[in-house]
């Protein structure tokens, strides 16, 4: 599958890998491995993560962004690293850039109680709506579930045991990131290129997004050109992060994607998603597999650790000093 040939994303069925027969599983894992291989995202249907839970959801983000300001800013997660709580308006910047993106976000991870490590710190919810700890909590749980699915199938389209990832993300650092790109009131006080998410490649595994469906983000495919993401309703899409196209030596593409800003007549409205970020495990030994180099793709990347890696990253976007 050529990529200079994709103007819109492949969807997929996920139920066909979980529930269906050897024929069926096998069709579904070559489809998503060459999805992955040309333009690093698929959208997936059939997830499991039902309209009902997915609007439940939906209704507490935007119950919490409709706080003021300076409710909202009880929850500051800095002293986290940004890795729980609120993240204000314009505090993250694409690697690279010194702009601020047109977005507030607001992170969740999982706890392991009596660990020292600040991955596993406690979360921080909103005392003003009760629901958004419960809704958040759920969706993390089922993404992560859904997730680890995925990462089945990639590991049999890599021809490594159908359970290559289930220790290396069983303690994952992922994070559930419920994003409000707000609403641009006067577009003469943005500060100059500013946009909603500019480009840039995902730090982690795979990435599962809510949400997708809404007018502005946008992939560059390998010919430079730009293709807005037209998801069938109801599905996820989900795609690569440059960890896992470390682990693959570029086999499977981390695509660079953005997320533009309204035309003139929308930019007083909000946009709204929810992706989740898949982390492998801190200790992860992301060293290429040496399935996918070869003569004809020697090793591309230097050996380090899931944390390593992170952390660079973190400094990259400036949410680590």
């Amino acid at each position: 599958m050529s990529s200079k040939l994709i103007d819109r994303i492949p969807t997929l069925a996920l139920n066909e890998f979980l529930e269906g027969g050897a024929e069926t599983q096998s069709k579904f894992v070559k489809n998503l491995g060459s999805a992955l291989e040309s333009i690093g995202f698929v959208a997936i249907k059939n997830h499991g993560f039902s309209t009902v839970n997915q609007s439940s959801l939906y209704n507490s983000i935007k119950e919490f962004y409709s706080l003021s300001d300076e409710v909202k800013i009880k929850y500051d997660g800095s002293h986290t690293c940004g890795q729980r709580g609120y993240t204000g308006k314009g505090r993250e910047h694409a690697s690279g850039r010194k702009v601020g993106d047109l977005k507030e976000f607001y992170h969740i991870g999982k706890e392991i109680k009596g660990s020292t490590s600040p991955h596993y710190q406690p979360n921080i919810f909103p005392s003003e709506i009760p629901q958004f700890k419960v809704q958040t909590l759920n969706a993390y749980a089922t993404l992560e579930e859904i997730g680890k699915s995925i990462l089945s199938a990639i590991a049999l389209f890599l021809d490594l045991d159908e359970r290559h990832f289930e220790n290396k993300v069983d303690k994952g650092i992922s994070i559930l990131r419920p994003l409000h790109y707000f609403p641009i009131e006067n577009p003469s006080t943005i500060q100059e290129g500013a946009v909603r998410a500019a480009e840039h490649g995902d730090i982690n595994l795979i990435t599962l997004l809510m949400g997708a469906s809404a007018e502005g983000l946008e992939v560059k495919r390998m010919d430079g050109t730009w293709i807005p993401i037209t998801a069938v309703q109801d599905c996820l899409v989900v795609n690569v992060g440059d960890m896992l196209q470390r682990y693959t030596n570029g086999r499977l593409k981390s695509t660079v994607h953005r997320v533009v800003n309204p035309p003139k007549e929308k930019l007083k409205t909000s946009r709204f998603s929810v992706p989740f970020f898949m982390h492998a495990n801190p200790d992860m030994d992301l060293s290429c597999l040496s399935t996918c180099i070869s003569v004809d793709n020697p090793k591309q990347y230097e050996d380090i650790t899931a944390e390593d890696f992170l952390m660079q990253r973190l400094k990259e976007i400036g949410l680590l000093s």
